[in-house]
């Protein structure tokens, strides 16, 4: 198996098992609420920074050029940082929490697929840059990340 066919399996099977822990821990409006929704921010805020040739995935299969397995991967990041924000405060607190968290995994993870050829950052935006990864990735890693987290607040 391909490096690539790889990380995209394992980014899949870690949304793919949030889901089912959700599933089984959470009121099913709540688990389609984070995961439905989630997916569908992600997606929104991927599909932006590709449209605006700031991003280039190179692992498929793509919709309008947002792989799937991304979809997984950033709920199922997500729904962990919330889980473990939960259990040291809850309410809008965990949700600001849960976008650190994401964001600080981000922080630590994301120069890794640039280097390892998963994805390209295009963009000529001025700004830092850590570890070749540009500041409007962190921030919108937190953005999506608390929009996500919201849903389950509004909806446990």
């Amino acid at each position: 198996m391909s490096q690539r066919r790889l990380f995209a399996g394992t980014a899949a099977a870690v949304g793919v098992l949030a889901l089912v822990h959700a599933g089984f821990t959470w009121p099913i409006y709540a688990t389609l609420a984070f995961f439905g929704g989630g997916a569908l921010i992600a997606f929104v805020g991927e599909a932006v920074v590709i449209n605006l040739d700031w991003l280039e995935h190179h692992i498929g299969p793509k919709i309008v050029g947002v792989p799937l397995y991304v979809l997984f991967g950033w709920t199922g990041t997500i729904y962990v940082a919330f889980r473990v924000a939960l259990l040291v405060t809850d309410g809008w607190t965990a949700v600001v929490a849960a976008g650190a968290l994401a964001t600080t995994y981000d922080v630590l993870t994301d120069h890794r697929g640039v280097a390892d050829g998963h994805w390209t950052y295009i963009d000529d935006l001025p700004g830092p840059r850590y570890r070749g990864v540009p500041w409007w990735n962190f921030v919108g890693w937190f953005a999506i990340s608390c929009l996500t987290a919201a849903l389950a607040v509004v909806f446990l």
